[in-house]
Order: structure tokens, then sequence, then C-alpha cells
């Protein structure tokens, strides 16, 4: 069961309607408002809430244990990116890590990481 503690959050703006995107990871734009990250890029953190507009407030995780939407196979103790879709993947070779998976998941599932970005692999 996938949980949440010990989680540091800002506020930040949304750059688009982002109510599909609760629990993906999430990128501050040019203009300073945040969208769903590219693969194997930088996010600032993992969306909390799922605000339905551009404008609006939304809720972001930028440190600690989180919940984020799976975007294929994640295993337990193995470091994760994102896709293009801003969901948790596997790292692979000269992609930014963005945590460690603390559970195994599949595409569409839940899991929780603790969010910490670092270098590549």
């Amino acid at each position: 069961m996938a949980t949440q503690e010990n989680m540091t959050t800002i506020s930040l703006e949304a750059g688009q309607d982002l109510s599909a995107k609760q629990f993906y990871f999430v990128s501050v734009a040019a203009d300073g408002q945040i969208d769903p990250t590219g693969a194997g890029v930088i996010a600032v953190g993992v969306l909390q809430d799922a605000p339905a507009a551009a404008g609006r407030a939304a809720l972001v995780a930028v440190a600690g244990k989180t919940k984020v939407v799976c975007g294929g196979t994640v295993t337990r103790g193995g470091p994760v990116m994102s896709n293009a879709s801003g969901q948790a993947v596997t790292a692979t070779s000269t992609n930014l890590i963005l945590g460690t998976a603390l559970e195994t998941g599949a595409n569409g599932r839940i899991i929780e990481i603790v969010f910490h970005p670092r270098g590549a692999l």
C-alpha cells in the first residue's frame, strides 16, 4: 500500500489542466508554471493534487516519501526516472535519477518512492 510521510511540499502554479496528473513528476517551465516532466530530465517534484486549469495553485512534493504513478515496470530498491508523460519508470543510463522505489510496480500502479533527484546512472 502506497503511503506518504515526512514530505516537504511547496505551492506552484499549474501551467495547464493537471486534473489527470496527480502523483506525476512535474518540472518548472520557462514561464514559471509547472508541467509534467519529460523523459529522463530533472523534476522539481511530484504533483500531490489535481488542479483543473492553468494558473491554479498546485501542491508539489519536493523531498521525502511520496506516491507516484508507474509508467512501466519498477523494482523495489531501484532508481526511478520520468518517462515522457511524467510517470515513474526504471532509470536507464545517462538519464537523471529522481528517486528510489520503495515498492515494485507496473504500468498505472501507484507506488511509493523517496524523491531525491541526483545524477545519471
